[in-house]
């Protein structure tokens, strides 16, 4: 039995929990394509910097901060001798957009996962922020987090439910985000036959 270690660069129990429910589902399926043998899988969460902003506002700073988190605790094995396997990076902001003339503002949850070797981005779905609550955050500078326990009148949310939560009245919370992005990051890594799959120029689908 071997025990595959996946690092993620957060304390915080609403990520960690996301990122051990994302490998319970793709426990089977990662031990499969790796050339690891069946065992267990061990998260260990370490508090590290993104690198961004305390609430990233646009999808590149997402993705950005996501990396950074990720590459910090590699570092931090690399100079401690520490034999962990995968090295996951989550983080959450908004993606303003413009549509039809008008700003559009969405909460997203970001994973990057890497083996050390190279890595993979994956993303939650979105969820699209009231006006009052974007302007907050954007243009008035204040963290998310202090935003939103301040927009719904309660405190501790981002330990808990999430923006996620307070926003679509629980039908998916912060855990939940993340938890999709996680999934999504590790599919090259698990669902390798497709990821390394070439397709030839010359082939013609029936119609």
């Amino acid at each position: 039995m071997t025990n595959i270690v996946v690092a993620v660069g957060s304390t915080r129990k609403p990520k960690l929990a996301a990122v051990r429910e994302a490998l319970n589902e793709i426990s089977g399926l990662l031990f499969a394509h790796t050339q690891f043998p069946p065992g267990s899988l061990e998260v260990v969460g370490l508090e590290v910097a993104s690198g961004v902003t305390h609430t990233p506002s646009t999808r590149e700073e997402l993705m950005r901060g996501a990396r950074y988190r990720a590459e910090a605790v590699q570092c931090v094995a690399k100079q401690n001798g520490e034999p962990w396997n995968y090295f996951v990076g989550l983080e959450g902001g908004l993606d303003p957009i413009e549509e039809n003339g008008e700003r559009r503002v969405f909460l997203e949850s970001w994973a990057y996962v890497s083996d050390g070797q190279g890595g993979h981005f994956g993303r939650s779905g979105s969820l699209e922020l009231p006006e009052a609550l974007a302007e907050e955050v954007l243009l008035r500078g204040t963290e998310l987090s202090i935003a939103i326990d301040q927009f719904a009148q309660q405190s501790g949310i981002r330990d808990a439910q999430g923006a996620w939560g307070v926003l679509s009245a629980n039908k998916i919370n912060r855990q939940e985000a993340f938890r999709v992005a996680v999934v999504a990051a590790f599919a090259p890594f698990y669902n390798q036959k497709f990821y390394n799959k070439t397709v030839s120029r010359h082939s013609a689908v029936a119609r």
